[in-house]
């Protein structure tokens, strides 16, 4: 586990981690590794804090379901009729059917606010009802509902916030001395802390956070006053200790917070895959429940096994959107007999010799899934999937257009049409198969060039403002299309406003690859360099056979 702990960390840059394994209902390995802050020599310890992001959430969800328990609050009674300090706004959507407790856990109430980007600490902080309402100096817009409740899933900070207005009114306590008497002495949590911000003696003890690009978050990290849904400060044996109190008041060897029957609705799916603030997959021994969590600088993930006592906590002071979590849980699982861990032997097929020029032909930019993009450059002779500019994955020729991982049994058959290009990647694990069409070359290879057709460039800019004024301007633009205006809504995009020239750089012509954004098919992907934006930044504008505009992505330079 050490060597692929470091080896990991390494080639993703990670200054720090924070690691807890439960075998048995019990913490059998807690360890630190690397250090506290980038360049420092300060190592991380078992008693480090990170921010847990959304894994704030289950451990807050318990804090709600404990006053379930002693029957303070109903689990499917309107919130609206506890709630003393602000109530839900009144809407013909929710006229008959109520934002309830149950559903605000399991993200089907209705609610609109997804996340939270938090406050430098040096910014003026709002209060809770300040940013349900959307007031300054909040720097999110107003909680609502805008769908009806319990008519799906959709994940909600903004439902969480609710929860904790609702917890602070019933419990006639803060927030963070409910859950500090509720959950986290009960289960034994006494590193962990909802304060915003963590008072001064236990500041010493926090990491600095980092970002996609290893930079160091201003200020070493930021200020969630949302702290149900991003305020938990706590290391990985802590966060292990919450699991494991989950698990065994299932079992009901002990209940210290809520009772076994409790527990069990906590660990029943709701709604599709989510329970009472945890996200569930498999069933019976394979049950696991889970949870990741991102702040501004930190990456956490939580999983466990309901019924095997089993389970581990990964914490990380840096935003990495690689596989490298997966790739740890998927090794401890190995070497501690999860059920369904993947113990397939590694296969090693013999490599073959390729062209370094042939290899650049399948570098790119690919649409793995709906709006999720994945990169492939070349490097040492080698094809790497890339995120956010460092390596993450090798993969090595072994037959035409095939390429097989180093670290896992995953193959990529690349696609390629009578001219040659590469339209897209077949990507094959366990036996499933899943294509993903080409996107366009990678952005860092892009040259300025001659504009064929300037009109079209300003009618980017033209939609460009129609976005960053949002309102009226975005719902009446003609640049757009009807399904981009509907799911984006009226909000503003403030970040387009910064930019203030577009210099052309690349057309790619995909018709007939299958990339839907927003319901509507993607005909070519434009891609410009963003002048004036801070970060550089270049865009990729997706457009349809018509010529509308259905979805952007900022990049990095």
């Amino acid at each position: 586990m050490d060597d692929i702990i470091k080896a990991e960390m390494t080639m993703r840059r990670i200054p720090g981690l924070s690691l807890a394994i439960i075998e048995n209902g019990k913490i059998v390995r807690a360890q630190g590794y690397g250090v506290t802050e980038k360049g420092g020599k300060t190592p991380v310890t078992t008693s480090t804090l990170f921010q847990a992001g959304s894994v704030s959430k289950p451990v807050a969800a318990l804090g709600a379901l404990h006053l379930v328990e002693q029957g303070k609050l109903v689990l499917d009674d309107d919130v609206n009729t506890r709630l003393l300090t602000w109530k839900v706004p009144d809407s013909a959507l929710s006229a008959e059917q109520k934002v309830t407790l149950r559903r605000l856990l399991s993200h089907n109430a209705g609610l609109t606010v997804h996340g939270f980007p938090g406050y430098a600490r040096n910014a003026p902080l709002p209060g809770v009802v300040q940013v349900l309402n959307g007031e300054k100096p909040a720097n999110t817009a107003p909680v609502r509902v805008d769908i009806v409740p319990g008519s799906k899933v959709r994940y909600s900070g903004g439902g969480y916030t609710v929860m904790q207005q609702l917890v602070a009114d019933v419990s006639a306590q803060a927030f963070p001395d409910y859950l500090r008497d509720a959950v986290l002495k009960p289960l034994g949590m006494h590193d962990s802390s909802y304060l915003q911000p963590p008072p001064a003696e236990r500041a010493r003890l926090n990491a600095s956070g980092h970002l996609a690009d290893r930079s160091m978050v201003a200020g070493r990290w930021h200020l969630y006053p949302e702290m149900a849904a991003a305020g938990l400060w706590t290391n990985a044996s802590d966060l292990a200790r919450f699991a494991i109190g989950v698990q065994q008041s299932l079992a009901g060897t002990s209940n210290p917070v809520i009772s076994a029957a409790l527990t069990e609705q906590m660990l029943t799916p709701q709604k599709e895959n989510v329970g009472l603030g945890v996200f569930l997959d498999g069933s019976g021994t394979a049950q696991r429940f889970s949870h990741g969590g991102r702040d501004e600088g930190f990456d956490t993930l939580l999983t466990a096994f309901s019924r095997t006592g089993q389970g581990a906590v990964i914490m990380i002071n840096a935003n990495d959107n690689s596989r490298m979590m997966s790739r740890l849980t998927a090794a401890i699982g190995r070497a501690y007999h999860w059920p369904e861990a993947d113990h397939d032997v590694l296969l090693k097929p013999s490599a073959i010799q390729i062209d370094a020029k042939a290899l650049v032909r399948y570098t790119g930019r690919y649409e793995l899934s709906n709006n999720t993009m994945g990169t492939f450059d070349a490097q040492g002779g080698q094809l790497r999937s890339m995120f956010d500019g460092l390596p993450d994955e090798t993969f090595v020729p072994v037959g035409a257009h095939r390429f097989h991982s180093t670290s896992r049994n995953c193959t990529l058959d690349f696609v390629v049409d009578a001219r040659g290009e590469v339209t897209q990647v077949v990507v094959t694990t366990k036996g499933q198969s899943k294509p993903a069409p080409r996107i366009g070359p990678l952005m860092h290879t892009l040259q300025a060039g001659s504009d064929p057709r300037p009109a079209r460039t300003r009618s980017v800019q033209a939609w460009l403002s129609d976005m960053a004024r949002g309102g009226s301007a975005l719902a009446n633009s003609d640049f757009a299309t009807a399904g981009f205006k509907s799911n984006i809504g009226a909000q503003a995009i403030g970040e387009l406003a910064t930019i203030k020239s577009l210099t052309f750089l690349h057309e790619q012509a995909v018709a007939g690859r299958e990339i839907e954004r927003h319901g509507s098919q993607v005909d070519s992907v434009l891609a410009f360099r963003a002048g004036g934006m801070q970060p550089a930044r270049k865009l990729l504008i997706y457009l349809t056979a018509e010529g509308l505009f259905t979805d952007f992505d900022l990049v990095d330079d």
